[in-house]
């Protein structure tokens, strides 16, 4: 046992770790004018929901999803003149949120 004990990738719940990357990165962006920090917070939630997609489902899931991560950051910067920053945020958070727990989560 080291000094840190890091989760298990089983462990670890991506719903939660995606909602913090897509909306703690947008956040940070947002507050401090830095967007490229904000890109760190969603770049390792991605990262860290990756690892744990990867070891509870198999590879084509860990695809779509991580896709599916990287498509609603995408998604969202259109969606946003459309209906505002924080209803598209919140909008694509949801779906990938959601798409994570029943796809890896749940099981």
């Amino acid at each position: 046992m080291g000094m840190i004990d890091i989760k298990k990738p089983e462990n670890v719940s991506t719903a939660t770790t995606v909602a913090l990357g897509l909306v703690g990165g947008w956040v940070t962006a947002k507050e401090t004018g830095v967007r490229p920090l904000g890109g760190v917070i969603l770049g390792a939630a991605g990262l860290w929901a990756g690892r744990s997609w990867a070891a509870k489902t198999n590879a084509s899931t860990t695809a779509g999803l991580s896709a599916l991560y990287l498509g609603a950051f995408g998604a969202s910067h259109p969606l946003a003149k459309k209906i505002g920053a924080w209803p598209s945020v919140l909008a694509v958070t949801a779906a990938t949120a959601g798409a994570a727990y029943a796809l890896s989560d749940a099981k």
